[in-house]
């Protein structure tokens, strides 16, 4: 694994982008990985281990969580930003990297004779984000993974979610914000211990006064502030063409069985997947569930 990060540019002015990169830079195959609204790119470490032998995994920390930097101005925590700075990625992993020597420039001669494949694979906020891209003219993105959301988004759903995001727990102990983060984040399914020990230390901050917090600004709750409301965006599903996969937890609040079933039948007309005793959202980290995105995304 190696980190990077690149510029994004809001009304602000800039702000680094942190991402993790797995595999082979010159792989033809080429897949993004976007998490949660409030989670950050290593949720994918798992996931990534098991496909970088076969493709580049990149999974960035969208502006306000992880690694990257929080914007000044919060109203600039909105879906349009986090396109601008996707599409920079999108740019930067899909660059023919630099030729250094005639074995390098034969290898970019064979590249170019087989195109990078752009694969996304999102959660939640993530495939939101996926979605909106893949349903563009002329979008890049070949093969598209969406888990635990869809064109219809609950209001209920949300206010669930703007009942916790934003309000900055302080912890005194470690111990205390993984118990925190088990509690808050259960609908994720019967994880192991080294998976919420996995989420919570990449998901943990530690302030200067020695206590602990979430790794995420609380200013990325400011567009729940104006208040939520169902969320409709078939329009946009019903332009994707690419081939999709669509992942469920069985009991998620989000991605409503109703709404999956008419997924089937929209758009991309995707498989459906759902996993049972999971609820909001699958973490990609259990065996069968990697297994289903690996299958997908390095099929024929």
């Amino acid at each position: 694994m190696r980190t990077d990060h690149y510029l994004g540019l809001s009304g602000a002015g800039f702000h680094r982008i942190f991402y993790t990169d797995w595999g082979s830079p010159r792989s033809t195959r080429v897949v993004v990985c976007v998490h949660g609204l409030s989670r950050n790119c290593r949720d994918f470490d798992f996931l990534a281990q098991a496909i970088a032998g076969d493709c580049r995994v990149v999974c960035p920390d969208i502006a306000g969580r992880g690694r990257s930097d929080w914007l000044a101005n919060k109203d600039d925590y909105n879906y349009p930003q986090y396109l601008a700075d996707l599409t920079a990625l999108i740019a930067r992993v899909t660059a023919e990297p630099a030729a250094d020597g005639w074995l390098d420039r034969l290898a970019a001669r064979l590249r170019r004779a087989a195109p990078r494949e752009l694969c996304w694979v999102g959660t939640s906020m993530g495939g939101l984000l996926g979605m909106l891209l893949a349903a563009m003219p002329n979008s890049p993105i070949r093969r598209l993974v969406i888990n635990d959301v869809g064109p219809f988004i609950p209001k209920a759903s949300l206010e669930r979610i703007a009942d916790y995001l934003g309000a900055d727990p302080r912890f005194a102990t470690y111990e205390e914000l993984e118990a925190c983060v088990r509690r808050i984040s259960a609908p994720f399914g019967p994880l192991t211990d080294a998976h919420w020990q996995h989420l919570t230390l990449h998901g943990a901050r530690r302030h200067d006064d020695g206590s602990w917090g979430m790794r995420y600004d609380p200013g990325i709750a400011q567009i729940f502030r104006k208040g939520v409301a169902d969320v409709d965006l078939w329009h946009y599903w019903d332009a994707i063409r690419c081939p999709t996969l669509v992942l469920r937890g069985a009991d998620s609040d989000l991605l409503l069985r109703t709404t999956a079933t008419e997924m089937k039948t929209r758009g991309p007309q995707p498989r459906v997947v759902e996993f049972a005793g999971v609820g909001h959202a699958p973490m990609l980290m259990a065996p069968d569930q990697i297994a289903v995105v690996r299958d997908f995304l390095l099929g024929a």
